[in-house]
């Protein structure tokens, strides 16, 4: 390694220069503020955790997402998050121990081993909300606007809604009465897309002729609504749980449609690219020329139980950092002063009554170098005024 490699950030660990950072700060304060008016209230879990608590309910997926470190003063592993549904859950079974609906939102960095998805980040901003105690298909759609509404006021236009219900897929699976391999199979073309594998491997399998058709049909069943006509159709009285999928499927899509009519429906009866954690419907939003999903949901009533709290749980999340590349922040500069170096009292009474006015003062340390400057602070008529620069090269 040269010496110029050693200051080199690994792949997919990026930073945030002034301009960029202050477009993220930015969005980061409105969004959470936006959250704030909704009712969802804002906690801070801890970067790092012991990694049994860190991914106690989580599943496998994050297991081999999550960086681990040994702890020097007790010799025990600890994980760096890389994401705070787990962290959120703990919060609301072990600390808030709240009996009713709970509403938290949260924003910070989480870090991954592996790139997620196309974009090859590794430390994305993750900006999310959750609501803990209510298992009607109510606060799916009450977590499914918010999110909407946050894309929104990031400023993402022409936004695609993907759809779906994990239990239409385990739904399936069990009727089919398959043994843990055959699931595994089934369950990694699924998540693949592979059809032609797919036909292959199920065309072999000792079923009847119902069950296959319904095992080759199913990642089938996706595109506009008529997908849930034709999953009505295709599984109509075989499970009630599939049906109930359905049904939830079509409220939540009505309702989406009435609260935002310019977001384009999308359906997938077989997307298993979620956590594994999700027992629900899940959600994906797409914005034409990203690859990945730029915000992603779904309802996971089982996580806190882990933590000896078992309540009904949906929430979603985006990265900060990615809906900053997307769209065009604007961040509005506060008006620039330039200071003589602050020797005297009045002076330096001056500069604070600015900057409490909202200004930005900087003293003289280098003004040789000092561009963009709206005013400069002279001693005018015995006192500090403020004097308009009309030419950025006025030094």
């Amino acid at each position: 390694m040269t010496s110029a490699d050693r200051w080199l950030l690994p792949e997919g660990v990026d930073e945030a220069l002034p301009e960029q950072a202050a477009k993220i700060e930015h969005l980061r304060r409105t969004l959470l503020n936006l959250h704030e008016s909704w009712g969802y209230q804002l906690v801070i879990p801890p970067l790092l955790e012991y990694l049994d608590s860190l991914l106690t309910g989580a599943g496998s997926d994050l297991e081999i997402e999550t960086f681990k470190v040994i702890d020097q003063l007790s010799g025990r592993l600890l994980g760096i998050r890389a994401d705070f549904t787990s962290q959120v859950a703990r919060i609301d079974a072990h600390c808030l121990k709240n009996e009713g609906v709970q509403r938290l939102s949260y924003c910070g960095s989480v870090l991954r081993t592996m790139p997620a998805g196309l974009d090859g980040t590794r430390s994305p901003i993750q900006l999310g909300a959750e609501i803990y105690g209510h298992g009607g298909v109510e606060s799916d759609i009450e977590v499914l606007s918010l999110m909407l509404q946050t894309l929104t006021v990031a400023g993402l236009g022409h936004v695609v809604l993907d759809l779906g219900h994990v239990d239409v897929v385990s739904g399936v699976l069990a009727l089919c009465d398959l043994d843990t391999a055959q699931e595994t199979k089934l369950i990694e073309l699924y998540k693949a897309k592979d059809l032609p594998e797919l036909d292959r491997y199920v065309e072999a399998l000792p079923l009847m002729a119902t069950q296959k058709r319904w095992l080759v049909e199913l990642p089938r069943l996706c595109g506009g609504k008529e997908v849930l006509e034709q999953a009505t159709e295709l599984f109509s009285g075989v499970s009630q749980s599939i049906d109930d999928a359905i049904i939830l499927l079509q409220k939540v899509s009505q309702c989406v449609v009435k609260r935002f009519p310019s977001v384009g429906l999308h359906f997938d009866l077989s997307d298993l690219v979620s956590y594994s954690y999700h027992t629900g419907v899940v959600f994906a939003a797409y914005v034409p020329g990203y690859g990945n999903a730029i915000a992603r949901g779904g309802r996971y009533n089982n996580i806190g139980q882990v933590f000896g709290r078992s309540r009904p749980a949906t929430g979603f999340s985006t990265d900060v950092k990615a809906l900053v590349a997307l769209t065009d922040v604007v961040v509005v500069q506060p008006k620039t002063v330039l200071s003589p170096i602050c020797t005297n009292d009045a002076l330096w009474e001056k500069v604070n009554a600015l900057r409490e006015q909202g200004y930005r003062v900087m003293e003289s340390l280098d003004h040789l170098h000092v561009m963009n400057i709206d005013f400069k602070l002279d001693f005018v008529g015995g006192a500090w005024q403020l004097v308009p620069v009309q030419d950025e090269n006025f030094l």
